[in-house]
């Protein structure tokens, strides 16, 4: 089964937001931690997603169990092996939640999708409609 051409266009615009914050939580925090051994540094991989110490991106959940629904989980991770202290967590988690809050008006500008805490995890929710075939 093929991905529709839409469905992939809307993915291809949250990559880049997820580069956009990657790059932003490595110009906060970037430096607060040695990065895992297997990163190269920031801006020597192909993706911002694979060197640095941030590894940013969404995955799609059809939401069974959620208050919130299907939507996209939005995934931060701190590629090191040292120990992370819980404060410097939730700053992340701040940071995080403020980067996205303040660039998806500017991604999704015709859409309502909204950052919300879902248990443990952050998911975008909201319109992620692909619109009528006849708008293809």
């Amino acid at each position: 089964m093929s991905t529709h051409p839409k469905q992939i266009a809307l993915e291809g615009i949250m990559r880049k937001m997820c580069d956009e914050l990657d790059h932003r939580l490595e110009e906060s925090f970037g430096s607060a931690y040695p990065r895992h051994p297997n990163r190269p540094a920031r801006g020597r991989a192909a993706s911002v997603a694979y060197d640095g110490l941030f590894s940013t991106g969404t995955q799609f959940t059809l939401g069974y169990g959620s208050d919130h629904g299907r939507g996209y989980i939005v995934s931060v991770e701190i590629r090191t092996l040292s120990k992370v202290k819980k404060e410097d967590e939730e700053a992340v988690e701040e940071a995080t939640v403020a980067i996205i809050n303040e660039l998806l008006p500017q991604y999704f500008p015709e859409r309502e999708i909204t950052l919300k805490k879902d248990g443990n995890v952050y998911k975008l929710v909201g319109d992620f409609s692909l619109g009528s075939s006849s708008n293809e």
